[in-house]
């Protein structure tokens, strides 16, 4: 069996890290079985689906280096979801049900009140005819329930194992609202079978919708996919991520945090899972080690501070060719050795343009009065041409006519030549000052 399947996000908002995670495994399970990744835009919702969030999540994924090989649009797809739906209906399981949500509402509070499960109790089967065609006739428009066996369905879960749900505990889930729309459940159903869908991996919220839509693959004659569930996302204290998930989009973790697409995958496939959290430099890497075994019960803890310390991992590790077209956009590009120099320290991207300022605009220079007879000693001492050794050679010189130290002895010099206390080597930065920069700044010169 070749191995395929999907990830069906809605073009009804951004794609967020919970969106992420799924598309991931998803993804690594097909790229590690050499199977096919499908991407399927699940647009039935034709109200609130938007073409601008259809382009984010194709931008999105694409960014992450998420590649599809194949594509569907469920919005192109209505007459085969109508047929299913023909069908159901001819086997006496999709049924109609004319009760409002308040009727619901009160169904349920009662069935509360008597110590019974809050299940809709069939009473629309009970309908005749000539009672279905009043309602109708007043006005009360049906919206179709898919009729559950009652029995226990039961699959091997390729993370969770042995998967057992009471279907005679469900509600019979309803497949096409009032207004003719479908929901999720029978067009997702229908996209697995007609495109070969042959792994559903998703998040374990899914459980019993899962059974739900087992019932229906073998009542339109398909064999249902392998089902797989994973734990949900959590933020760092173990509290639910739901409510901050809309400020941890991929567009916003690009444009806004400029995240290295990387540590956000990095950071998804390893939490959750026995495997420690580590940088990984590219997909091949986390293709290699993904199993589903690997796996945890336990929810996943997303913390963005360990995604902003692999972040700053990896762009230490950033090449300048990898990096250059950013540092453009940020006027922050000054070319390979000044990216070398200056990448160990940053801590986001954005930081380089910093010390593109340092290094190539005007800055005053920071000294203490204490210190300035000491630079303008520095500056007499500096060599009219400035090179890799020419720092060491600086620093020796003034400890030893000087007899300054440590803190003493580097502080007052990384202040007037950066105006900053902390930095890059200042062995390195001094070449890309350039000697007479250098002998400016020591003499307190802005330059």
């Amino acid at each position: 069996m070749t191995v395929k399947v999907r990830f069906a996000p809605s073009p009804t908002g951004k794609l967020h890290v919970g969106n992420i995670r799924t598309a991931l495994f998803n993804w690594l399970f097909a790229k590690a079985n050499d199977g096919a990744f499908l991407l399927r835009i699940d647009d039935t919702d034709l109200e609130r689906s938007t073409k601008e969030f259809e382009d984010g999540i194709f931008n999105d994924m694409q960014w992450l280096g998420l590649l599809h090989d194949e594509t569907a649009k469920q919005s192109t797809r209505f007459a085969a979801y109508d047929a299913a739906a023909e069908l159901l209906k001819s086997k006496g399981l999709l049924y109609p049900c004319y009760e409002s949500a308040d009727d619901l509402d009160r169904q349920r509070k009662l069935q509360r009140a008597q110590g019974k499960p809050p299940v809709y109790n069939r009473a629309a089967l009970e309908l005749s005819d000539e009672q279905r065609a009043e309602l109708e006739a007043q006005g009360t428009r049906a919206h179709w329930r898919f009729k559950l066996s009652g029995a226990a369905v039961v699959w091997d879960d390729v993370i969770r194992g042995n998967q057992k749900i009471e279907t005679g505990s469900l509600s019979d889930p309803v497949l096409i609202r009032a207004d003719g729309s479908y929901l999720y459940t029978l067009p997702s159903v229908v996209d697995d079978t007609d495109l070969g869908i042959t792994h559903i991996v998703r998040g374990e919220d899914h459980v019993t919708n899962s059974a739900t839509q087992i019932e229906i693959f073998q009542a339109l004659g398909a064999t249902p996919p392998k089902m797989g569930h994973h734990s949900l996302l959590v933020g760092a204290d173990g509290a639910k991520l739901s409510k901050r998930l809309g400020t941890l989009s991929v567009a916003g973790l690009r444009d806004e945090q400029q995240i290295n697409p990387m540590a956000i995958l990095s950071l998804l496939a390893k939490i959750g899972t026995s495997d420690p959290v580590e940088a990984r430099n590219d997909l091949d890497e986390l293709i290699a080690e993904f199993s589903f075994s690997k796996i945890a019960r336990a929810p996943a803890r997303f913390d963005p501070v360990e995604l902003a310390a692999l972040n700053t991992k990896l762009l230490h590790e950033d090449s300048y060719s990898k990096v250059q077209t950013k540092l453009a956009t940020i006027d922050a590009d000054g070319g390979e050795a000044f990216w070398l120099v200056i990448r160990g320290n940053l801590n986001a991207l954005s930081d380089a343009k910093l010390w593109m300022q340092v290094v190539n605009e005007q800055i005053t220079p920071v000294i203490d009065d204490a210190d300035k007879e000491f630079l303008k000693m520095a500056a007499e001492l500096l060599p009219d041409t400035v090179d890799d050794d020419s720092w060491q050679e600086l620093t020796s010189a003034l400890k030893s006519q000087t007899d300054r130290k440590g803190k003493s002895l580097f502080m007052p010099l990384r202040l007037a030549l950066t105006g900053q206390k902390h930095g890059p080597d200042m062995g390195a930065v001094l070449p890309l000052l350039g000697a007479a920069k250098a002998k400016s700044r020591l003499r307190g010169v802005a330059s």
